[in-house]
């Protein structure tokens, strides 16, 4: 997908779709792979990964929402994903079966970014 389409769906979202799109305006890289899957599915999967997030007390932008959102969606979805240029975030993207609409976005502090030091 070209950024330019991204930027003008990122442009009307909330504060994940702001992030992501400033990651894309600040030189992200980004990917939409083919195919999609059931909306349902990846919302019990971003559950998942919510509690997870929440456990282990990783930030993130969105993730509720798009749990949210995914559950709503009675349509497949296709992913993507824009990982900030200094590899700080990574936000996956959930885009109608078509590409033409966002149906969610979320973002995650890479846990490489957040874990303590290394004491040996």
């Amino acid at each position: 997908m070209e950024r330019h389409l991204l930027v003008r769906l990122l442009s009307d979202g909330g504060e994940a779709s702001a992030a992501a799109l400033a990651a894309l305006h600040s030189g992200a890289t980004h990917v939409v792979w083919d195919g999609a899957a059931p909306a349902e599915r990846l919302a019990l999967v971003y559950a998942r990964r919510l509690r997870h997030t929440r456990r282990k007390g990783i930030e993130t932008l969105g993730l509720e929402r798009a749990v949210q959102l995914l559950a709503q969606h009675d349509q497949p979805v296709c992913l993507g994903q824009i990982t900030a240029a200094d590899q700080t975030w990574a936000f996956t993207l959930f885009l109608s079966e078509d590409r033409s609409a966002l149906v969610a976005v979320t973002g995650v502090r890479r846990a490489d970014e957040q874990a303590p030091p290394n004491i040996t």
